[in-house]
């Protein structure tokens, strides 16, 4: 009987194994299906989808971790490098902020929010980060900080400053010919005409054979519309490079702007030979021929230009010239009307952007 019964008992027990074996099974696989769809991704999934350009997924995934406490290192950071490719500059700019926050030693981060607050219209905020921060490109953004010091130095009329930084850049000694002549070239395209034409007076002083230098004082002659002085110096860089086409280009227009159509038809001739792909020169040489009394030879050049770039407005009004010059004045009306459509087309529209999209 006890033999019989440690049987029976061994098959008891046998019998609850196996049945613990079966009902343990398929709870495990369960926890382990849900603790599969409870996974919270990471920074570096984050980092992942942002380095494919999945920028809305990436955002996503960083949205969800800074809401995790503690939030962890660099979460902040990477939200902001999204949000600044995106466009949504307020949005970066505090992310950023938020992330020097939490780590006073983050130099990307505060490169970056020097950058975006430079591009909100805030330069003077920008400055202090950048200063702080002397060192190249910042990976993913494409950005150079020392180049964007030195905007803010000339938005703030802190135009040593602003040489110091553009020299850095370039790799030039601060007070070279070449550091004044690159601040000068900044400073005009920002429309500081008058300080422009300081830094490259003080170029030329320093090296009076520095090619640029004189062209340059020549395009800032002829924004200020003096145009005796843009001929003179676009003349003398002439001497010293003369086989730049943009040099006769800027050339022919300060002769057109003058008066002087003979000496822009050579000018204007040359550049079209040295940058034949730039609408610039047959313009302003169909323009010369127009003042010649040459309308059929300003049209082969116009309409050369008009298939360059068919939205210049500029060109079609030329065109509509060389057409009355002719007599043609249907073709003449047609273009000068085209030209207002096309001027029309690209006014700012109401409460909205131009059309075309941002600089």
């Amino acid at each position: 009987m006890r033999i019989e019964f440690s049987g029976v008992l061994l098959l008891l027990l046998a019998g609850v194994g196996s049945g613990i074996a079966q009902v343990s099974g398929p709870t495990t696989q369960t926890q382990e299906a849900t603790q599969a769809s409870t996974v919270i991704p990471t920074l570096a999934d984050a980092k992942d989808l942002a380095s494919k350009g999945q920028l809305e997924k990436a955002m996503e995934v960083l949205q969800a971790l800074a809401k995790v406490e503690p939030e962890e290192a660099g979460v902040e950071r990477l939200l902001g490098m999204v949000l600044y490719q995106k466009e949504m500059l307020p949005a970066a700019e505090a992310a950023f902020a938020k992330a020097i926050t939490q780590d006073s030693s983050d130099r990307a981060s505060q490169q970056m929010r020097g950058i975006t607050l430079y591009r909100l219209g805030r330069p003077g905020e920008a400055i202090p980060l950048l200063e702080g921060t002397q060192t190249a490109s910042i990976t993913g953004a494409n950005v150079e900080p020392q180049y964007v010091l030195g905007l803010c130095y000339s938005d703030a009329r802190r135009y040593d400053d602003a040489r110091r930084a553009f020299a850095k850049q370039f790799g030039f000694g601060a007070d070279t010919a070449e550091a004044y002549l690159i601040t000068a070239r900044m400073l005009l395209r920002r429309e500081f005409a008058d300080q422009a034409a300081v830094f490259a007076s003080k170029a030329v002083e320093l090296n009076p054979t520095l090619p640029l230098a004189h062209q340059l004082l020549g395009e800032i002659a002829l924004a200020k519309a003096d145009l005796p002085t843009a001929v003179k110096k676009l003349e003398e860089e002439r001497k010293l490079n003369p086989l730049n086409g943009a040099l006769y280009d800027r050339l022919g227009d300060a002769y057109v702007r003058n008066g002087q159509f003979e000496e822009a038809r050579s000018a204007l001739n040359k550049a079209i030979l040295l940058e034949p792909n730039t609408t610039g020169p047959y313009i302003l040489l169909g323009e010369a021929l127009v003042k010649l009394g040459e309308p059929i030879q300003a049209l082969h050049y116009l309409v050369r230009a008009a298939t360059m770039d068919p939205n210049n407005s500029v060109t079609h009004n030329m065109l509509g010239q060389a057409y009355r010059a002719m007599g043609r004045m249907a073709d003449a009306n047609r273009e000068y009307k085209l030209s207002v459509e096309i001027q029309h087309r690209n006014d700012p529209k109401p409460g909205g952007k131009p059309a075309g999209g941002n600089r």
